[in-house]
């Protein structure tokens, strides 16, 4: 974990060898994210779990951020993830296919992955915790166990942060 952090910030202080080093160590972690935001695309996605990987790195490294920790580097790397798909669902939505029942489909969970995007960036600019918390939850497949651990929480404390969060979001996506 240690070795993790120190890479990354000698990375974000501009050690290009240390990215070299980070890889190897975090792929796992990182197709795990991939992974779980895959489960959630509809079947026969044009993205798989390793080309959404390698898509927001590539962005990652054009970008210039300064990673405190695993922590904030994971959650960052889960961010640019769910952007990835928004850009994919945004582009098949101005396409205005919809042929057959697997293209209706497709769009029917492009614009629920647009509400909830939506919904979520406007949570986090209220509470960025709770935010957190789901992309956690939803996206990534952590249990509560797990981020509790990741973020530096009681179990108890993200309970409570995910149903407010959950019926936020709700609210906020289907109006009621």
């Amino acid at each position: 974990m240690n070795e993790v952090t120190d890479l990354l910030k000698a990375w974000s202080a501009g050690d290009k060898q240390a990215l070299d080093k980070l890889l190897p160590l975090v792929d796992p972690e990182l197709k795990k994210i991939a992974h779980a935001y895959m489960r959630r695309e509809r079947p026969g996605h044009i993205l798989q779990t390793t080309a959404l990987v390698n898509e927001a790195l590539m962005k990652l490294i054009r970008e210039d951020i300064g990673y405190e920790n695993r922590r904030h580097f994971y959650g960052f790397v889960a961010w640019r993830m769910r952007r990835v798909l928004i850009d994919y669902a945004r582009a098949a939505r101005m396409r205005g296919v919809d042929i057959a029942e697997a293209e209706r489909q497709s769009s029917e969970k492009s614009e629920e992955l647009i509400l909830l995007d939506q919904a979520l960036s406007k949570l986090a600019s209220i509470d960025e915790r709770k935010a957190t918390i789901v992309e956690c939850r939803h996206f990534i497949g952590l249990n509560r166990k797990e981020m509790a651990e990741l973020l530096g929480l009681s179990q108890s404390t993200v309970d409570r942060e995910w149903n407010f969060a959950r019926t936020w979001l709700k609210r906020e996506m289907t109006g009621s």
